[in-house]
């Protein structure tokens, strides 16, 4: 079968992310949030003081972007971040005042593109899309917790010739030292 743009899922997903974010981009302006940035305000603002872990796993944006992201925002004085007492390695991520208001600001016209982003589907659609959208994103959520996942080690078991010359060699070495101690007196 030969490649066709019109049944391919990453060009769909381009394209409809394309124009999803050009909605979102003529609605919020340039002196709002990106996308991005408006998504790690929302849940910051819905879970004060996350960690920048479990920021990744709520946003999906990977560690090194998220980190640079959050340096940039606090630069601009909308979030802050500390040290953890329980982890001195992770940071606790909170937001400001000044993002408080940013997000604020946002939110109307974020939920304003949302709605002319399904718009582009017919009424009756417009649940089903909802639907296997939330189910790809929890697919793609399982697959990196799975990814992410420490993996186990298979034990491999020693043969059991092997177990009992070890059992045979450490009662020789027993004897031998026994021996030893008895001369020795």
């Amino acid at each position: 079968m030969a490649y066709s743009l019109k049944s391919s899922p990453g060009h769909l997903l381009r394209r409809a992310q394309q124009y999803a974010h050009d909605l979102y981009s003529k609605e919020v302006s340039a002196s709002g949030p990106t996308p991005r940035q408006f998504e790690v305000l929302h849940v910051v603002s819905q879970n004060e003081g996350l960690s920048q872990t479990d920021l990744v796993r709520h946003t999906g944006i990977d560690r090194s972007t998220l980190a640079d992201m959050i340096a940039r925002m606090m630069k601009k004085g909308l979030l802050s971040r500390k040290r953890t007492r329980e982890d001195a390695r992770a940071n606790a991520v909170s937001i400001t005042a000044a993002g408080r208001r940013m997000l604020r600001a946002a939110e109307s016209k974020v939920n304003k593109s949302d709605k002319a982003v399904l718009a582009a589907l017919p009424k009756t659609q417009q649940a089903g899309f909802m639907k296997a959208l939330k189910a790809y994103a929890d697919a793609l959520d399982k697959l990196d917790a799975a990814a992410a996942a420490p993996k186990k080690r298979a034990r491999r078991k020693a043969p059991a010739r092997k177990t009992a010359a070890r059992k045979t060699a450490k009662r020789k070495t027993a004897k031998r030292k026994t021996k030893r101690k008895t001369r020795r007196r």
